[in-house]
This record gives structure tokens, C-alpha cells and sequence, in this order.
């Protein structure tokens, strides 16, 4: 139970700083400008060790015997992600900035809502993998120097964003900024989590250890 909350509230830390990149990238005029700045919420999380669903996920494949209690691992890191980016989005509602940022979230997700499921599931796949490639990297501490790994987390992050791949987290947080759960966004939001994890997958089972 103990490891369980430590977890939570690790991966609610993580949801905290992807719901300020998310920010500051809907604050941004410049797309390019934005996707550059998001890279520092996954910076931040990977620095600080926090726990993010899209870079723990890829490992599963690795746990052998420990994978059931690495799968309550992972529930426990996508409920703190969740929780975390639900009260960043649902604070700046009530700020002088909330307008201009709730507009262009729900600008964004209604994209993804009018999207179909094939195309969510294979945008979320490439994010996924971007995603492990960034985490898995930067903790190559003996292998990959220290620039090289923190110009791969920016650069993973970029090119994801102006791709326009999905990322669950960061959907999270647009959802909650925009102020659109209902049934329809939570299942759109499963679903890419599962194109995100099978991304996560692809790099481990290839042999990247």
C-alpha cells in the first residue's frame, strides 16, 4: 500500500508539470515555439524521477515474473497522471488566462473527438514510441551524454507535437482544461492509452535494453 502511494503521488507530480507544458504550449502563437517549451515538463519529470505512464509502460515487456504487480504499477501511475493534469486544467478555469487557454484546448479536442479510431490508435503508436525513446535515453546516463540526452527529450517531445501524434497525458490535460470529460473523451482517452503502450512496446521487443 505504502509503494502504491508513493507512486500515485509521484505520477501526480508528473501530471502537475505535463498540465504546465500543456499550458504554455496552448499560450504560445508559435506551434514551433510550444512544442519546444512542452519538452520541459518531460524534462522536469525525468530530472526529478517522477513517474509518467508513457515512459513506464515500454518496460512491461521486461518485468517477467513481476508483471502483475508492475501492471498495478502502471494503474496506479495513469490515475496520478490523470488526477494530476484534471487539476491543472480544472484550476486555470477560474484564472484570467483560463479563457484563452480552455478555447484552444477545446479547439483541440474536438479534433480528436471527430477523429476515428484507427487514426487515434496509429497516432498514439508513434507517440509511444517517441515517448520511450525519450525516458529510455535519458536514462543511459553511462552511454549517452548528458546534452545528447536532454536534446533527445526536447526533440522527441517536438516532433510528436508538430506531428500531431497523441499522447494520453497531455490529452488528459486538454480535456480538463477544455472541460469535455463525458463517456465518449474517457473512452478516446483508453484508447489512446493503449496506441501509446503498444508504441512503448515496439523498441524493448526490438532489443533496445
Amino acid at each position: 500500500m505504502k509503494d502504491s502511494l508513493l507512486t500515485l503521488r509521484s505520477a501526480f507530480a508528473s501530471g502537475i508539470f505535463i498540465g504546465l507544458a500543456g499550458t504554455v504550449f496552448l499560450s504560445v502563437p508559435n506551434k514551433i515555439a510550444g512544442a519546444f517549451l512542452f519538452g520541459f515538463g518531460l524534462l522536469t519529470i525525468v530530472c526529478s524521477g517522477f513517474k509518467l505512464y508513457t515512459g513506464a509502460i515500454g518496460y512491461l515487456v521486461l518485468q517477467g515474473k513481476k508483471t502483475p504487480s508492475y501492471l498495478l504499477t502502471l494503474l496506479m501511475i495513469w490515475i496520478g497522471n490523470w488526477i494530476g493534469t484534471f487539476l491543472v486544467g480544472t484550476a486555470l478555469r477560474f484564472s484570467r488566462v483560463g479563457g484563452s487557454v480552455a478555447a484552444r484546448a477545446e479547439s483541440l479536442c474536438q479534433v480528436k473527438m471527430a477523429d476515428g479510431w484507427i487514426s487515434l490508435l496509429v497516432l498514439s503508436f508513434f507517440c509511444g514510441i517517441l515517448m520511450f525513446l525519450a525516458v529510455d535515453s535519458f536514462r543511459r546516463k553511462d552511454e549517452i551524454p548528458s546534452v545528447a540526452r536532454t536534446c533527445l527529450v526536447f526533440l522527441c517531445v517536438m516532433v510528436f507535437i508538430l506531428s500531431g501524434f497523441e499522447h494520453c497525458v497531455a490529452d488528459m490535460y486538454y480535456f480538463s482544461a477544455a472541460g469535455m470529460w463525458n463517456g465518449d473523451s474517457l473512452l478516446r482517452t483508453l484508447w489512446m492509452t493503449l496506441g501509446n503502450s503498444l508504441g512503448g512496446f515496439l523498441l524493448p521487443l526490438l532489443g533496445r535494453r
